[in-house]
């Protein structure tokens, strides 16, 4: 099993006058742990790397300037995590030159080795892009990107890499909201392949991170046509491939409870907005040749004749990691 970022743990390791610290054979350069006594928190962890004034550090370092690397105390927010793996988180660290972060980083890969870590997860803010290319360098590569940082990685085993592949699937709600008069909340696209062809489907969306399914497709239908709902159940889903930048895509079609009745469109994302007949949305061309369409009309006949049972998201917490979550199953 791969280290990921999140399963971290602050390691306390040896006082600065320890002398079980070990230094990297690199000639004339030390290399120790520095950690402050106590260690409250896992952000007061860091490694230090104390560079000796001597003409052999031209030879340690390369072509780096000598000036900047002796000058430099080059510390590199580490954190271990449970899967015998480094995080160097670089928002905590100091603002440095490439060369020396080049310097820091080579060195401490040796350190690491020397320990028998695996996987170097190294999150870089964007306002540290400069030090991207030093991080490829060192063999480093992307693994993903946020708006606000880019995390790159490597792997220092000679063994096959288990990092942890990045996200794999985006997912995507579609919401089902029948009134008492068999009447289905339908919408037209003001965007996207949809749009201007005349074709009415049900309010979509996509789930924001952190968010429950059943609390993105309320707010979906709530954002798309102003219209208040209840969750009720997931009634089925897709999953797609190459949907989104080569992405995968995972589909929820849910059922919703109207709690209001008049539309108030959103402009921006949505042509027109109505309550349809359920007999007029299946009549459409779309819903009997596209393959999806149809399959949505056909779970709705099904809800609307009791031969459907849904999904209900259940609350639980795990007892391992204390986080609580939805288990959706049939009752």
């Amino acid at each position: 099993m791969g280290n990921g970022e999140n399963d971290v743990k602050p390691v306390k390791g040896p006082s600065i006058n320890d002398d079980r610290l070990l230094p990297l054979s690199f000639p004339l350069i030390g290399i120790c742990l520095l950690l402050q006594d106590p260690v409250p928190t896992a952000n007061s962890l860091v490694m230090s790397i104390f560079v000796k004034s001597s003409p052999g550090i031209d030879i340690a370092f390369g072509n780096e300037g000598k000036a900047e690397v002796e000058e430099a105390m080059l510390m590199l927010p580490v954190m271990h995590d449970k899967y015998e793996g480094v995080i160097v988180d670089m928002k905590k660290a100091p603002v440095m030159e490439p060369e020396v972060f080049c310097s820091a980083l080579r060195a401490s890969m040796s350190l690491w080795k020397k320990q028998g870590k695996r996987g170097v997860w190294i999150k870089l803010p964007i306002e540290k892009v400069n030090l991207v290319e030093s991080a490829v360098q060192q063999g480093f590569w992307f693994h993903h990107a946020e708006p606000t940082y880019l995390m790159l990685i490597n792997w220092l085993p000679v063994v096959p890499c288990t990092l942890p592949a990045n996200a794999s699937h985006r997912v995507g709600v579609g919401a089902v909201v029948l009134n008492d008069q068999r009447e289905i909340l339908v919408v037209q696209e003001n965007s996207g392949c949809l749009r201007g062809m005349g074709v009415w489907k049900i309010p979509t969306g996509v789930v924001d991170e952190g968010e429950d399914i059943h609390d993105a497709i309320v707010r979906e239908v709530k954002e798309e046509t102003g219209i208040d709902t209840e969750f009720l159940e997931i009634l089925a889903f897709r999953q797609a491939h190459k949907a989104y930048f080569d992405k995968s895509d995972l589909f929820f079609v849910c059922m919703l409870r109207p709690l209001s009745f008049d539309i108030r469109r959103q402009h921006l994302e949505i042509e027109a907005a109505q309550w349809m007949p359920f007999e007029e949305y299946a009549s459409q061309p779309a819903a009997r040749e596209d393959g999806l369409f149809r399959s949505i009309t056909e779970v709705c006949f099904s809800k609307l004749h009791g031969n459907c049972t849904g999904f209900v998201p259940v609350p639980m917490k795990s007892i391992f990691c204390g986080r609580s979550n939805c288990f959706y199953r049939s009752i």
